[in-house]
């Protein structure tokens, strides 16, 4: 026989409203700890299992996420992905997975899953190639379509009509940036995103103030604004190297494009770590198996992913029009240098360099 919410009152000696809302997390269930650990033990022994059909008619809700990425094969997005799925399985939530390639303004996508109320929210990480003008035609097709889904961008977008995370971009490019200078570089190049990439320019940003800060010059025939794919680091490594003088080392912005850079190198007769010292940002398990494996800044991905289900949680407890949306950037665990085997003090040994205040490291 199944247990139902009555059942579960009895054992635990509170009323059904008590249960229900404490086994649905609503936020009105105000509840003394020791009442919701009664709750739910009660809940575990009698083998309650809720009716999700039911409430999610008496709710209006689906209990339902959308993620939607640019690549879900992208070994970046693995950590983000257990993340969500981690906060989402807290909530009582499952998430639907799919691709930015499908989630075109006035596409058919936005309206199954929003206009049809299959999901009760999306979070939303935009491609590259993605212009502000396309996230508010996304945005107003939302809208059009009901306004009762929520929309968290990740890592790609500000907007007043919708939350956000992000990384701390400027932060980690600068970690990566201070290792080449701390090994003895001071020729270092720059292998950027897409200039339309919301991520492109604080990263890029992270370089030039660690190159400023340590005196190190910053020559624009060494940096490229190509994007974060393998092939676009391919293209980007050539593209410095046909260029007379060239560094002893670059910051590539994107773990996938760095992989194209080493590609690259082995394609020119470059030897990394000693000709050319290679550092990235993101950190996943591919970087472990390149060859040489590459250095890399490991970013709060998890975390970021965790962040934005609470938020788009957070907005979906509250009516339409009192919904706060937040821009929030995740800063802890702060960004984390991997050193590995794609850096090296440059040729002829380490060379001194000076801090802002005027003391050589």
């Amino acid at each position: 026989m199944t247990a139902t919410l009555s059942d579960v009152a009895a054992r635990a000696g509170v009323s059904i409203s008590a249960v229900s809302r404490v086994l649905a997390n609503a936020p009105s269930a105000r509840v003394r700890p020791e009442t919701r650990e009664r709750i739910e033990q009660a809940a575990q022994e009698l083998g309650y299992r809720p009716n999700y059909a039911g409430r999610a008619l008496k709710l209006a809700r689906s209990r339902v996420l959308a993620l939607v990425v640019p690549d879900v094969t992208n070994a970046i997005f693995s950590e983000l992905m257990r993340g969500v799925e981690d906060a989402a399985i807290d909530h009582d939530h499952v998430v639907l997975l799919g691709r930015s390639e499908d989630m075109q303004p006035g596409g058919s996508m936005i309206t199954k899953l929003v206009g049809e109320r299959r999901v009760d929210g999306v979070l939303l990480q935009l491609r590259d190639e993605a212009s502000r003008a396309d996230a508010a035609a996304l945005l107003r097709d939302t809208e059009q379509q009901g306004g009762r889904s929520a929309v968290v961008f990740i890592n790609s977008l500000q907007d007043r009509r919708a939350g956000s995370v992000s990384l701390p971009d400027e932060e980690a490019a600068a970690v990566a940036t201070r290792a080449l200078i701390d090994l003895g570089h001071t020729a270092i190049g720059y292998l950027g995103g897409l200039p339309t990439a919301f991520t492109a320019q604080d990263r890029q940003d992270g370089f030039r103030r660690v190159m400023a800060e340590a005196g190190a010059p910053v020559r624009s025939s060494w940096m490229t604004d190509l994007g974060y794919t393998a092939d676009q680091g391919r293209r980007a490594l050539r593209r410095i190297w046909s260029r007379g003088r060239r560094p002893t080392a670059v910051v590539v912005a994107n773990l996938n494009a760095a992989i194209g850079v080493l590609a690259e190198a082995r394609s020119l007769g470059i030897a990394v770590p000693s000709e050319l010292s290679v550092v990235a940002l993101h950190d996943a398990w591919t970087a472990e198996h390149t060859a040489p494996a590459l250095s890399t800044v490991r970013m709060p991905l998890y975390e970021l992913g965790r962040a934005a289900v609470e938020q788009l949680i957070s907005e979906l407890d509250q009516s339409a029009r009192r919904r706060r949306r937040r821009n929030l950037v995740i800063t802890d665990p702060r960004p984390e240098l991997i050193m590995r085997d794609s850096t090296a003090v440059p040729r002829g040994g380490a060379v001194p360099t000076s801090d802002p205040e005027g003391r050589t490291r």
